[in-house]
This record gives C-alpha cells, structure tokens and sequence, in this order.
C-alpha cells in the first residue's frame, strides 16, 4: 500500500520561505506525475505545482516566480521550496502522486498546514 506523506510546513511571516516536503513509500512502481494542491476552508482544492516524471514542470500563476518543484524519482520524493510567501498562500498543502501503472492511481497525503502571517 503506497503512503503518502508531507512535512515542512508551519508558521512564517511574508516574506519568508518554507520548504514542503512529500515522499512517496510502499510503491513497487515509480511515479509520473507528483505535485502540489492547497486549499484554503470552503474553497476548492487548487494545484499550486506539479511535475513529470521527466521534470517538466507546471505551476499556478500566482506562484510563478516565487515556488520552486522539484523531485526525486529514486526516492519517489518531490519537494515545494516557496519563498516570498504572501498571506494569501496560507493553506492547507497536500501532496499527490500517481503510479506509474496502467491504469495509473492516485495517492494524496493528508496535508501540511502553512500559515503566512502579516
């Protein structure tokens, strides 16, 4: 059974930057595309970042600039590293990836609180 897990985030003023982590354990099989969501309370669930298996990269464009995704195929690991944080990117982040399996399956970790005080 894959398990998805996230740590890093916490409390920063604006202005800093914090650094998600997420690993993705149990897996027999590598991972395609892993990334980033965050959802704030009663809003939908947005993606902040995502990336390839083959490190092409996608983000939300309020985070362009600021946000940084990358991974690690060989530890089925992927990493936010977010500076210039806003108050408006106070959250809760969760971590998918999914399988590289036919047909492919997604997993979703339980989320990592990050608050930006003014």
């Amino acid at each position: 059974q894959v398990q998805v897990v996230e740590s890093g985030g916490g409390l920063v003023q604006a202005g800093g930057s914090l650094r998600l982590s997420c690993v993705a354990s149990g897996s027999t099989v590598g991972m395609s595309a892993m990334g980033w969501y965050r959802q704030v309370p009663g809003k939908q669930r947005e993606l902040v970042a995502d990336i390839s298996s083959g490190g092409r990269t996608n983000y939300e464009d309020k985070v362009k600039g600021r946000f940084t995704i990358s991974r690690d195929n060989i530890k089925n690991a992927v990493y936010l590293q977010m500076d210039s944080l806003k108050r408006e990117d106070t959250a809760v982040y969760y971590c998918y990836g999914v399988t590289l399996t036919t047909p492919p399956v997604h997993y979703w970790g339980q989320g990592t609180q990050v608050t930006v005080t003014s």
